[in-house]
């Protein structure tokens, strides 16, 4: 395990995570010449997102004395990154902290891509049974810089840059890390838009997955205003069990979550929904189950990963077993649907699928429950509340 330290100037503005208007504008308000500020915005944009520059002066196509000036006003400063573990596997695992609190970020590398898992939150409100993250609770969302930052900082450690590059380590992004990313729309919403942009971390919409635990009235608005792939961490095909290990489902019932993933904007066999699926033994592992799972998606373009649950200290279930997972797979390949089992990567550091949680700086309850409530405004506009 090892410590790096991003170390940001206090009284200057972070330009990483502004969309490119916000960048011009930013610009603009430091006095930059009217008539540059385009052509400026689209030099800096390039030389953080396409080239990965941590400092002004390493800009070496602009004049100094404009560098200078950004340094005054403006800094580039990723997430600290508090630690780093590589598993037996490749994977690693960095434990990041900004503002005073921490989360985590895992890359996990296979022969045809390299996958980064990114987290939206630190903490989580939905307190799914069997993952580790739903034990800690929310302490606040992160903002787009720190969701950016976390793609930048793995693009540092794995000397990944320029992001036009071809054979880049980094091919996939999913947001399936700590929290709930409909909870976090607007700023999941800027970063994967700065990190789809052709002119910047140039990452294939279609190689963007947000995960979501059902947040069923921002599912249309992600495909919409987003447009990446989306995942549903389903896990169960009746309400009453459901009900239990996912809690937001005593909200959104697995009937009304299915309908918006029908409605999904773009939907189609190019551009299929993946519906997660922990396996937890004599919870919702029965070959009953496999066939209730395969009529309850029927009509959808979709693929089903099946996930051996991953431990983690103190946790109420038992991985199904794995003669068990193969028969419930072999049900739903039979159906016509992909059913891959992933491989648990990364149990050894505790950065498997579920395992995430960062002992963070803890809010007093006040302050929780405000947290809780800004997770929850991007749903506002629609009369929701979080759970």
């Amino acid at each position: 395990m090892r410590a790096f330290h991003y170390i940001a100037p206090m009284t200057t503005t972070n330009l990483i995570g502004l969309s490119f208007d916000g960048l011009r504008q930013a610009l603009a308000d430091a006095g930059t010449d009217a008539k540059q500020q385009s052509m400026r915005a689209r030099q800096l944009w390039n030389w953080v997102y396409v080239h990965g520059a941590a400092d002004f002066s390493t800009m070496s196509n602009l004049a100094k004395g404009f560098r200078a000036d950004m340094a005054e006003h403006f800094n580039l400063a990723r997430p600290e990154i508090v630690s780093e573990q590589i598993s037996e596997d490749g994977t690693r695992k960095w434990l990041l902290r900004a503002g005073g609190q921490e989360f985590e970020t895992v890359f996990i590398p296979d022969a045809d891509r390299g996958t980064l898992c990114v987290s939206s939150q630190v903490g989580c409100t939905l307190n799914c049974r069997f993952c580790h993250t739903g034990t800690q609770a929310l302490v606040r969302n992160l903002t787009p810089a720190e969701i950016v930052g976390q793609i930048m900082i793995a693009r540092d450690r794995l000397a990944d840059w320029p992001s036009t590059a071809e054979n880049r380590r980094i091919t996939n992004v999913v947001m399936m890390g700590m929290g709930e990313p409909l909870y976090n729309f607007d700023n999941v919403k800027q970063a994967l838009l700065i990190a789809q942009d052709g002119d910047g971390l140039a990452l294939s919409r279609r190689r963007i997955t947000l995960s979501t635990a059902g947040v069923v009235p921002m599912i249309a608005r992600a495909g919409a205003e987003i447009g990446c792939s989306l995942a549903i961490s389903l896990h169960a095909v009746r309400d009453d069990i459901r009900d239990v290990i996912v809690p937001l489902n005593r909200k959104y019932k697995i009937a009304e979550l299915l309908d918006a993933c029908r409605s999904y904007p773009g939907l189609s066999n190019a551009r299929r929904i993946t519906f997660e699926y922990v396996m937890l033994k004599g919870v919702n592992d029965s070959l009953a189950e496999a066939r209730e799972l395969v009529a309850l998606i029927k009509g959808i373009p979709a693929k089903i990963n099946l996930i051996p649950f991953n431990p983690w200290p103190g946790a109420p279930y038992v991985c199904s077993d794995w003669e068990q997972i193969e028969k419930f797979a072999e049900i739903v390949n039979r159906a016509g649907y992909a059913s891959p089992v992933r491989t648990p990567r990364g149990r050894d550091i505790m950065a498997a699928c579920g395992q995430l949680k960062s002992e963070s700086l803890k809010l007093r309850a006040r302050d929780r429950v405000q947290a809780t409530q800004t997770a929850s405004s991007a749903l506002s506009s629609a009369g929701e509340q979080a759970p």
